[in-house]
């Protein structure tokens, strides 16, 4: 009879043991889906529940390969945007609880809605799919996608007729290309590997694989030391010119209230990386420091015209002087635009 107490005693006690641990993670879940839609910003501080706080020996947080007990909103732990998270909570029971959870980090300050206008339009072939699209002088660099069709190809703006171009393998589908000095780089999707050419003739020069890192080839940029690349994530990554499988760093990309992935073409211009998302008619501006999208282009109207079905969407970006040249893929026209 003794021991049947005791061992009453000894389930009602672990009852109310598992009753409170689940107490103890509901709480936590409430609160890590009420902050995950307003999020936090660098140097903020996670304010647990009481009922986390008061039942726990210790909290920490786990990213990946770390975990760290500081509460606050670090950036050499955090990245802007989502952060896929796991809480590890040791009880002053002695039990050892885990709930994953997402941390999203925005930019402190609201991004500006840039205006402009349209001051010319030019001719654009219609059977290019573009990826990759910049100007140098009076002649366009593009690279035009699609597997079985993929090249990259030179015209002067105001013609489609091709100065030089160079097609590439059936197995490979264009993406984004940028011009470094007498050089054109191109990214491909999915071979994972990039092509180097000669600008002049557009002569293939080399091939160079992608770090590990990249999972993909989207957009490609150069700011003057590095190449920028984009895989279709919330993440720029910067590689060595001289040895594109070279990682030198990675910065991720958010607004102040909402994080971007499908980041496409990308082109550099006074300091800024300016970056579409795929099939979505918008320009981000970038602080390519920190990541931050410090102003947004509509471009609604202007794909609306041009826009058909799922794939011609807006992909191209280039700066002619201050003004911006934007076109998209399989678009008749090629729009300078004044940015006021």
């Amino acid at each position: 009879m003794k021991k049947s107490i005791i061992a009453g005693f000894a389930a009602i006690l672990l009852l109310a043991s598992c009753n409170k641990d689940k107490e103890i993670l509901n709480t936590l879940n409430t609160y890590n889906t009420s902050m995950e839609a307003k999020g936090y910003h660098f140097g903020d501080k996670l304010e647990l529940p009481k009922e986390v706080t008061e039942n726990a020996e210790s909290v920490t947080i786990s990213f990946g390969d770390k975990e760290t007990t500081d509460l606050t909103i670090d950036p050499k732990f955090f990245t802007l945007g989502d952060n896929a998270v796991t809480f590890n909570i040791k009880t002053k029971g002695g039990e050892v609880l885990n709930q994953d959870a997402t941390i999203n980090v925005f930019a402190k300050n609201p991004e500006k809605n840039i205006p402009y206008q349209i001051v010319a339009e030019y001719p654009h072939d219609p059977k290019n799919f573009v990826q990759g699209f910049q100007i140098e002088g009076n002649t366009i660099y593009e690279s035009d996608g699609q597997n079985g069709s993929s090249q990259i190809l030179k015209y002067t703006l105001g013609t489609t007729t091709p100065l030089a171009s160079t097609k590439q393998a059936q197995e490979d589908f264009s993406e984004g290309s940028t011009i470094v000095g007498d050089k054109v780089y191109q990214l491909t999707w999915q071979s994972k590997k990039g092509y180097v050419y000669d600008k002049s003739s557009l002569k293939l020069l080399s091939e160079f694989a992608y770090p590990n890192v990249l999972g993909e080839g989207w957009g490609l940029t150069y700011d003057g030391k590095s190449l920028i690349a984009s895989d279709g994530s919330k993440l720029l990554y910067f590689l060595d010119v001289n040895d594109p499988s070279k990682l030198i760093k990675y910065i991720a990309v958010a607004g102040s209230s909402q994080a971007y992935d499908q980041l496409n073409e990308l082109e550099y211009h006074n300091g800024f990386i300016y970056a579409n998302v795929w099939q979505k008619p918008i320009i981000l501006k970038i602080n390519p420091t920190n990541g931050e999208v410090v102003g947004t282009f509509d471009f609604t109207e202007i794909a609306k015209q041009n826009t058909k079905g799922s794939d011609d969407v807006l992909n191209g970006i280039a700066f002619k002087g201050d003004n911006m040249l934007v076109t998209g893929k399989n678009w008749p026209k090629i729009y300078e635009v004044q940015i006021k």
